[in-house]
């Protein structure tokens, strides 16, 4: 059984939609032809390129800066993981040069 369901994910669950979740997790997940089962060929490869993907990327860096008390709240208002988010917006803003300019 397939279940489509699309919402403005901003707004709190409503019961019928939390009790729609519930009955879906105890619902086996089953390979179908849109979707079948990996083969251990494919997940090793996945495994294989995912570690390539981790040295590529290098480890990550801890430092200290000072954000405005605006910028904190707004980004941890993204809920968790919001230095990942911060991490990749100064990655895609650094990368455009026009961008970095009106900063400067």
């Amino acid at each position: 059984m397939r279940v489509y369901y699309d919402d403005d994910f901003s707004k709190p669950l409503t019961e019928e939609e939390i009790e729609m979740l519930n009955a879906l997790a105890d619902m086996p997940a089953e390979p179908d032809e849109d979707c079948p089962e990996l083969t251990d060929e494919q997940l090793a490869k996945l495994a294989e390129q995912a570690r390539i993907r981790r040295q590529q990327r290098g480890t990550k860096q801890t430092v200290a800066i000072r954000l405005s008390p605006q910028a904190l709240t707004k980004a941890k208002s993204l809920g968790k993981g919001y230095t990942t988010i911060l991490s990749r917006i100064l990655e895609e803003t650094l990368a455009n040069n026009e961008l970095i300019k009106q900063y400067l």
